[in-house]
């Protein structure tokens, strides 16, 4: 049995210590949590991908029908490219914060849960406490989905989900939704000296983008919901690459490129609009040079926007234990939205500042850490006879 003073730096330095970057296994991360558990006597089951390369965990502490689901994604973005202070695989403790990549999203929030476990163990619940482990949230929160899909089935559903996602412990009741495309423009090759005999994909892509910067501006203008930060539906170009060489007209050409969407705006409708303008003013110019010639879009990852429904159970239960008063709303996408959809009132409540995450030098602080042990606590208090 692990030892029972396991503190939540302790834990925390083992889960940073699992290189769990979206593009690599989890597995490792996993077995430590599942041996951890079993250790306590705590049982668990393993959603694993088709590939057998990463896996979802659900374990339940307690006995009835219903009860609080802690979720947590174990994997994080990549350290490539960003400029380090201390190892990013290594807990290093400065200023009472806690730096790692994972450290802020979200391993400080699983290292809670873990460091709960003896005391959820410790009383008697008159309801379960279930701990959801995901992969793949940075990617389009896809990992999750098997296990959701299985709540209800050979998995227990909670009657309400609290995503500990870096809220620095604010009630977190709605978000954006999140929509990311792949377009590939394809027009003809042609000796640079002679370009009216071909059709540059380059230059067509970048009138493609200007239309998307269009629509951008005509949100910024035409949408206003003032919970969010900026208050209307974002759209932006991530990602561009294209053409062979210099002296030759670009054949192909693609871009990646996003929607953050409001919760009440239509869904696809950047996408549509885009498809129109392609047709109407694109294509035929081009098809007069080129009758091959394409303009295609496709939807490489969409996450559901999270609105909360009214009175929900799990908004209230994590407004009693904060002593918050109001719930926010948050411009980035979690998990939320699809237990939402799945019929779990869910929740966003977590340690850590999202300004940290994805960034070098990623930390949460010693304090944040305290005020989540408080909330569990709390919830356990709630939960025991």
């Amino acid at each position: 049995m692990p030892p029972e003073n396991t503190t939540v730096t302790d834990l925390l330095a083992k889960l940073v210590g699992f290189d769990t970057t979206s593009a690599k296994s989890n597995m490792a991360l996993i077995g430590f949590v599942q041996d951890y558990l079993d250790g306590h006597g705590v049982a668990s089951t393993l959603v694993t991908s088709e590939d057998g390369e990463k896996a979802n965990l659900y374990a339940t502490i307690g006995e009835g029908d219903g009860g609080v689901g802690l979720s947590g994604h174990s994997d994080c973005v990549p350290v490539e490219g960003q400029n380090w202070t201390s190892d990013p695989f290594t807990l290093t403790e400065r200023d009472d914060k806690l730096y790692g990549r994972g450290t802020c999203d979200m391993k400080g929030f699983i290292a809670c849960l873990l460091a709960s476990v003896p005391l959820f163990k410790s009383r008697t619940l008159k309801e379960p406490i279930h701990i959801l482990i995901s992969y793949d949230e940075e990617v389009g929160c896809t990992g999750v989905q098997p296990m959701i899909a299985r709540l209800g089935a050979d998995l227990p559903r909670p009657r309400a989900v609290i995503v500990g996602e870096p809220t620095s412990m604010a009630v977190i009741d709605a978000h954006k939704s999140i929509d990311v495309y792949r377009t590939k423009v394809t027009g003809k090759e042609a000796h640079s000296s002679l370009p009216a005999l071909g059709v540059s994909a380059i230059s067509v892509a970048a009138e493609l983008i200007g239309e998307i910067d269009r629509t951008a501006e005509k949100n910024a203008t035409t949408e206003n919901d003032p919970r969010f930060e900026p208050s209307y539906s974002t759209v932006s170009v991530g990602t561009i690459e294209g053409g062979t060489a210099t002296n030759i007209v670009p054949k192909t050409c693609e871009f990646s490129w996003q929607v953050r969407g409001l919760p009440s705006a239509p869904a696809g409708e950047a996408a549509r609009n885009l498809a129109t303008y392609a047709e109407k003013d694109l294509l035929p110019k081009m098809r007069q040079i080129a009758k091959n010639a394409a303009i295609e879009t496709e939807t490489e990852t969409s996450v559901p926007a999270f609105i909360a429904a009214p009175k929900s159970d799990a908004v209230a239960l994590a407004l009693a234990l904060t002593g918050a008063n109001r719930a926010e709303a948050v411009s980035f996408a979690t998990e939320a939205g699809l237990f939402e959809k799945a019929g779990c009132p869910a929740v966003i409540c977590g340690p850590g500042d999202i300004a940290q995450a994805h960034a070098a030098d990623e930390f949460v602080s010693i304090a944040q850490l305290g005020l989540c042990m408080k909330f569990i606590e709390g919830l356990t208090d709630q939960l025991s006879q």
